[in-house]
Parts: C-alpha cells; sequence; structure tokens
C-alpha cells in the first residue's frame, strides 16, 4: 500500500487537492481506502489492485447512476486529465467527494436495517444497468499456485468451488451487479436527515446478488446475528426469501473461500500475521460451516 507522502502527491498532481488531514478507512476485502480531508471538503481515497481498474470505473459509472435515482453515494471526482481513475505503483486509485453521514455498525440492529436496506435498494436500483468495464461472475481457481500455502487450503477452495458450481447450475438464482465487497463502514447514514447511503459503489461485476448478501454476512458476524440485516435486505431487494434461505449457506461457504484465496495470495507474497489470522478464521468457517465473527 502506498504511503501518506505518495498518495498526498498522487492527489495534488492528479486531482489538485491538497491534504489537510487523511485516515485510513476499516479494510476492506478487495481494495484499500481513505478519509481525506481538502479545501474545506471531504473525500474517499480508494485504491485497487492494477487488474481491476475497469471494474473499479465501472462501479464509479455506477455510483453516478444510483444518485441519478435518489440513493445517496458519493460522488466521483474526475482527475485534471479526465479520467475516473490514476495509475499508481500498487494500483488503480479513484476519488470520490464524500456522501453525508457516518458509517454504520454492522452489529448495531438498527444499522443493520439500514445497512440491509440500503444493499437491497442498491441491488434493485442496478438492475439493467450496463457498463462494459464490468466483469462476469468469476468463481476461484482452485488450480492457482499460491493455494499450496499450507496443505488445507486448495482441496478446502476446491470444495467451495463445486458447491457454488452445483448451485448455479441446478437453482434459479437472482443475477444482477455485486457491490463486491458490501461491508458496513461502505454504508452511511446521517442522522441529520435520517438518509441512508453508501461511499462507492466497489468493482464486483456481475453475479448472483447473494453473494453480497453472503459477504455482508460475514462482515456481521455471521448468519446467527444478521437478522435485522437480512430482513432489511428482503424488504428492499430483488432476491426473495425462498432463494435466500436455500442459497445463502453455499454463498457463505463461498465467501470464505474467497478470503482464504486473498490471505492465501498474500501470505504467498510475504504477508505478516493479519494475513495468517485471516486465513486461521478462513479455516474454521470451511472446517465446520460455521460463521466465525
Amino acid at each position: 500500500m502506498p504511503d501518506h507522502d505518495l498518495l498526498r502527491s498522487t492527489l495534488r498532481d492528479q486531482w489538485h487537492l491538497v491534504p489537510a488531514e487523511i485516515s485510513p478507512l476499516p479494510g476492506g476485502l478487495l481494495s484499500a481506502g481513505w478519509d481525506v480531508t481538502a479545501g474545506g471538503e471531504r473525500f474517499v481515497a480508494r485504491l485497487a489492485e492494477p487488474a481491476a481498474r475497469q471494474p473499479v470505473e465501472a462501479g464509479l459509472v455506477a455510483a453516478e447512476h444510483l444518485r441519478g435515482t435518489g440513493i445517496q453515494a458519493g460522488q466521483p471526482v474526475r482527475t485534471l486529465a479526465g479520467g475516473l481513475t490514476a495509475e499508481m505503483p500498487d494500483g488503480a486509485l479513484a476519488v470520490l467527494r464524500r456522501a453525508a453521514g457516518r458509517t454504520l455498525d454492522g452489529r448495531d440492529p438498527v444499522d443493520q436495517q439500514f445497512w440491509g436496506d440500503r444493499l437491497g435498494a442498491v441491488h434493485r436500483a442496478l438492475q439493467g444497468f450496463h457498463h462494459p468495464g464490468l466483469r462476469r461472475w468469476n468463481l476461484l481457481d482452485p488450480d492457482a499456485p499460491h493455494l499450496a500455502v499450507e496443505p488445507w487450503v486448495r482441496p478446502a477452495v476446491a470444495d467451495a468451488v463445486t458447491a457454488m458450481t452445483r448451485l448455479t447450475v441446478t437453482d434459479r438464482l437472482t443475477y444482477g451487479v455485486l457491490h463486491g465487497d458490501p461491508a458496513p463502514e461502505i454504508f452511511l447514514v446521517d442522522p441529520a436527515t435520517g438518509r441512508a447511503g453508501l461511499l462507492d459503489c466497489g468493482a464486483g461485476g456481475t453475479g448472483p446478488l447473494l453473494y453480497d448478501v453472503a459477504a455482508a454476512v460475514v462482515y456481521a458476524g455471521g448468519q446467527e446475528t444478521s437478522a435485522e440485516l437480512l430482513d432489511g435486505y428482503l424488504a428492499a431487494g430483488p432476491v426473495e426469501e425462498d432463494e435466500l434461505c436455500a442459497a445463502l449457506p453455499v454463498m457463505l461457504r463461498f465467501r470464505w473461500a474467497v478470503h482464504a484465496d486473498r490471505a492465501a495470495r498474500r501470505l504467498a507474497a510475504g504477508g505478516g500475521d493479519d494475513v495468517r489470522e485471516v486465513l486461521r478464521r478462513a479455516r474454521e468457517a470451511l472446517a465446520t460451516g460455521a460463521d466465525p465473527g
């Protein structure tokens, strides 16, 4: 990840923003982010891996689409050259003008209702949205070299992929535009107005919408602690309860396989104790079917 000096220089050179303050946002699975104050305004800077540049730009266009439907979302800020992102050594950097409000607490029942409601509303609002940068649903590769970091990783990922493949073939799932990493810190509620929204649209591409729901459930600590989140989603989203009940366990397993895959990739590249902890939790979830918080 870039240090603050490199981030400051990129924001200055590419966006003409001179940060007064930069604070890291809680880490998501697919990108790193910072809360930036510059010129008396608040922005979100989001860095995704180099290969995700087109999906990131698709997510920025999706955010503009959401704003047009009345959903509060971060407003993309173009670079001085007119681009949606700028290249950095570690990936593609995007900047959004921050929407009003505080981020949500994923363990709070009231915040979970906001969280599920907004995720469902986003899924519904993006039905029919198209962009050439959206990637199609892409299953993990059980033969990837980095899965050899520990003996259990490859067979666990392979089993999750097999179960997901069987589900997508045998069950009628609701497909659409995915956020990809709908952590509670991505979503906002404005205490002054009661309006809820989100920081950005991520870079998830298209796939079964329940994948986003499963990702949110993992962030919430598991299915046993996600009742309000799921109720909020079912009330606002396009997925029916029967589909959710039938497919969510397989989706949760697959989401933990995604955690294991990314942790294994980082560990193979020299990651430290924090990566090993993610891998440990993924192993526990995939071995027992539990939802460790």
